[in-house]
C-alpha cells in the first residue's frame, strides 16, 4: 500500500509556489497578498491561522492577519471586508471560520469580492465550479484532488464515492471528480447501504465527521482512499477511515494527521497566487 504523504506533497507544492511568486515579483514588481480576518480566540483557529501566516511568508507572499475580539460587531467586519475588497495590494481575503453566533456567516462570505475569495465559498465561485468555469476552489477538496492525481494521473471512467455532502468538502469534491470524467456517487448519513456503495468505488473520499466509519470490508482491493476526517476520540485523533483495516485493501491511503491537512494550507497559497494572476490580466 502507498501511504499518501500530505506533508511531502505540500512541501513540494510550496516549493513550486515559491518559484512562481519570485517570477511574478520580477514580472510585475509586486507579490500576491493574503489577508486573514480572525475573530475571537478559539485555539484551533489561532493555530490554523498561525500556520497559514508561516506558510505564506515561506513562499514569499505578503501576509496580514487582522484580529478582532469575539464581541466585534458584524458591521465592523463587513466594513473591513469592503475596505480590503478595494485594496489593490490584497489578492486574497479569508475570514477564519467558525464565527461567533451574532455574526451571519453567509453575509460575511457574500461580502468578499469573488475575485479575492481564496476559500472558494462565495456563491459565484460555487456556481462557476459546478458549471465548469474558472473559479476559486475550496482548499481542502483541491488538496484531496491533487493527492489523488499524484497516485492516478488519469481518472477518466473511474468510479468515485464521496462520503459526506457538505458545501466545504463533499459538493466541491464531486465537481472536481466529475471534471475528470469520473462517475461520482455522493453518499451521506442517510444513504441506505453505505458499505455497498463504497465497495463499488475505485476512489473513496471520506468527509463525514464520523470516527473510523469506513471499515476494511467496505473497500475493494486497490481503491484509493482519501480521509478528510479529523475526530477527537479517547484514543487520540482519528479520521473517518479505520486506518489499520483499510490499509490492508487500499492501493493508497492518507493518514490522519499528516494527509489532507497540510495540503489544505498549501492550496490556500495556490488560490491566493491564482487570484493575483487573474487580477493582472
Amino acid at each position: 500500500m502507498i501511504l499518501i504523504d500530505g506533508k511531502k506533497a505540500a512541501a513540494e507544492l510550496r516549493a513550486e509556489l515559491k518559484e512562481e511568486v519570485a517570477e511574478l515579483k520580477s514580472k510585475h514588481n509586486k507579490v500576491p497578498g493574503l489577508t486573514v480576518i480572525l475573530i475571537g480566540d478559539l485555539a484551533p483557529s489561532q493555530i490554523y491561522v498561525r500556520n497559514k501566516e508561516k506558510s505564506a511568508n515561506e513562499v514569499g507572499l505578503k501576509s496580514e492577519v487582522i484580529k478582532y475580539p469575539d464581541s466585534v460587531e458584524e458591521k465592523t467586519v463587513l466594513e473591513k471586508i469592503q475596505e480590503l475588497n478595494s485594496d489593490k495590494t490584497v489578492s486574497g481575503i479569508l475570514v477564519q471560520l467558525p464565527l461567533p453566533k451574532h455574526i451571519d456567516k453567509q453575509k460575511v462570505i457574500e461580502a468578499i469580492d469573488p475575485s479575492k475569495d481564496v476559500d472558494g465559498f462565495h456563491p459565484m465561485n460555487v456556481g462557476n465550479l459546478s458549471s465548469g468555469y474558472e473559479s476559486s476552489i475550496p482548499c481542502t477538496p483541491l488538496g484531496c484532488y491533487l493527492l489523488i492525481k499524484k497516485i492516478e494521473p488519469n481518472l477518466s471512467g473511474k468510479k468515485a464515492v464521496v462520503v459526506g455532502r457538505s458545501n466545504l468538502n463533499g459538493k466541491p469534491m464531486t465537481q472536481l471528480l466529475l471534471k475528470e470524467n469520473c462517475t461520482v456517487t455522493i453518499t451521506h448519513s442517510k444513504t441506505k447501504d453505505l458499505k455497498a456503495e463504497c465497495l463499488e468505488a475505485d476512489i473513496i473520499v471520506a468527509a463525514v465527521g464520523i470516527p473510523e466509519l469506513v471499515r476494511g470490508d467496505w473497500v475493494k482491493k486497490d481503491a484509493i482512499v482519501i480521509d478528510v476526517g479529523i475526530n477527537k476520540t479517547d484514543n487520540g485523533i482519528v479520521g473517518d477511515v479505520h486506518f489499520d483495516e483499510v490499509s490492508k485493501n487500499a492501493k493508497a491511503l492518507t493518514p490522519v494527521p499528516g494527509g489532507v491537512g497540510p495540503m489544505t494550507i498549501a492550496c490556500l497559497l495556490k488560490n491566493t497566487i491564482d487570484c493575483f494572476k487573474r487580477s493582472q490580466i
